[in-house]
């Protein structure tokens, strides 16, 4: 009988897929989760490589101080996709981790 192997990247993907809408969690938070806590570069990596057109909400993943990482046009998307479910930036375009980080 063949099983399916479990990968890190699996299970980064089942992670991000479960984050409730206008709920965040950072790369760290997604990498604990994974079975791997020092993989937060190696999260970031692997949500940067999804397919055109993923239905994945990457877009709820942020860095460890609730800030987008991504620059230029990506920034933009990111942010417009999260105030779109309701997440509030503040300050220096920081979301209070304590207000909208969701805990599995």
């Amino acid at each position: 009988m063949n099983e399916p192997i479990d990968t890190f990247r699996q299970r980064v993907f089942q992670i991000v897929d479960a984050i409730p809408c206008g709920r965040i969690v950072t790369y760290g938070d997604v990498a604990r989760l994974a079975g791997s806590p020092r993989a937060a570069r190696q999260v970031g990596g692997i949500l940067s490589r999804l397919p055109a057109g993923s239905r994945l909400p990457w877009h709820r993943v942020v860095n460890r101080h609730g800030g987008i990482s991504l620059p230029g046009a990506g920034f933009t998307r990111q942010k417009t996709a999260l105030e779109a479910e309701g997440v509030e930036f503040g300050p220096g375009d920081v979301i209070e981790l304590s207000r909208y980080r969701w805990v599995w």
